[in-house]
């Protein structure tokens, strides 16, 4: 048994040195070997052999894209407001050996850089460019993939996420905006009360316009009907007392019937009245 022992281990260490020799890199990663502690080379998806004991796999990287969540932060726009931005990032390697061994965490640098590209380029804007310009800010982002190339790293995209003004801002927007809104209201009533009152105005003078063309027929009517009836009488009293007469029964008979009538008129002499009526 003693003899056998030295035998196993033989085989062991070379079930070891077989099982180190090969590598299976999986679809979606690549992995950088060392070679007695410096970069040696990358491995591609699929079968690899390398030497064992002197290589050894020290990263393994992902090729997929990576979503990088950028943390909120507080930016001071061109017109001194606070507003507070937060986005997204979309990133891929491209060459493993230079995102390891260029940057400590390209996590980490890569948010610090968005962040402060952001601030920088908020920083110029007023409020309502700001708030309204998302693509132009997603645009000049796009700079930050020639600063990351030198780690390997290709920047796809990224998105703004929210850019809301700060608590104090969005009540001084909202006071702002119901004053606005009671401005509004109140030139909209006091419109309405001027277009009232040059509507009521122009009833008015509509009015008395023909009012006063309504007189102007009335008196040429009664011109006409004197100068008819002139004509008819001409120097005869007869006719003349006969429509005075009639007008007058018709007065009295008016006011007889009237509700609110509490007299009647009734003429001292009137037989001579009837008589002059009737022409005896």
């Amino acid at each position: 048994m003693e003899s056998l022992f030295p035998v196993l281990v033989f085989f062991a260490l070379v079930f070891v040195t077989i099982a180190k020799l090969a590598c299976i890199v999986p679809q979606g990663s690549k992995w950088v070997v060392q070679r007695l502690g410096k970069y040696h080379k990358t491995l591609n998806p699929g079968l690899s052999f390398i030497i064992p004991f002197f290589d050894v796999v020290a990263y393994r990287v992902t090729t997929k894209d990576i979503v990088l969540d950028i943390p909120s932060q507080e930016v001071i726009t061109r017109d001194n407001v606070v507003i507070i931005v937060n986005a997204v990032a979309y990133i891929n390697i491209l060459q493993p050996e230079k995102s390891v061994y260029g940057v400590e965490d390209f996590r980490i640098a890569i948010q610090n850089l968005v962040q402060t590209s952001l601030r920088s380029i908020i920083g110029e804007m007023d409020l309502d460019d700001a708030l309204s310009s998302r693509d132009q800010i997603k645009a000049r982002l796009r700079a930050i993939s020639d600063d990351i190339s030198d780690w390997g790293i290709t920047l796809k995209t990224v998105e703004i996420q929210d850019i809301n003004p700060s608590d104090r801002m969005q009540a001084a927007m909202e006071e702002q905006a119901a004053a606005e809104r009671q401005r509004r209201a109140t030139v909209t009533r006091a419109e309405g009360s001027k277009s009232a009152a040059i509507l009521e105005a122009d009833g008015r003078l509509e009015a008395s316009r023909r009012d006063a063309e309504a007189q102007v027929v009335l008196a040429e009517a009664s011109q006409r009907a004197i100068e008819m009836v002139t004509t008819a009488v001409q120097d005869k009293e007869l006719p003349v007392m006969y429509l005075l007469g009639e007008r007058y029964i018709q007065s009295v008979k008016d006011m007889a019937v009237s509700p609110n009538a509490k007299l009647v008129l009734i003429p001292a002499d009137l037989p001579a009245s009837i008589r002059g009526m009737i022409g005896k």
